[in-house]
């Protein structure tokens, strides 16, 4: 069973904007906080942005201002809103569900590739 489908990446130039999607079940999404991760070559996967069930939100300095983590309850989906896009972005994006001591716990999905040229 699918639990988390990832969408939206590409590439795109320096300065330029992408709007990533995860639709998730409902089972692992509802009532739980939702995270956006990335993962470049050769480099461990970081937490990029994390979003409560009520909707307070948290960014990783790295992408403080020009990255915005939102939710639509009703469709299980987050998004992640990325401008001003740097080549230091560039990474395979993934999604996750948010468990106890805030670690991710669903399986993780095939993610978005998200490539930013200089």
């Amino acid at each position: 069973q699918v639990q988390l489908v990832e969408s939206g990446g590409g590439l795109v130039q320096a300065g330029g904007s992408l709007r990533l999607s995860c639709a998730a079940s409902g089972s692992i999404f509802s009532g739980n906080a939702m995270a956006w991760y990335r993962q470049a070559p050769g480099k461990q996967r970081e937490l990029v942005a994390r979003i409560s069930s009520g909707g307070r939100t948290n960014y990783a300095d790295s992408v403080k201002g020009r990255f915005t983590i939102s939710r639509d309850n009703a469709k299980n989906t987050v998004y992640l809103q990325m401008n001003s896009l740097k080549p230091d972005d560039t990474a395979v994006y993934f999604c996750n569900a948010l468990g106890l001591l805030e670690k991710p716990f669903a399986s993780w999905g095939q993610g978005t590739q998200v490539t930013v040229s200089s």
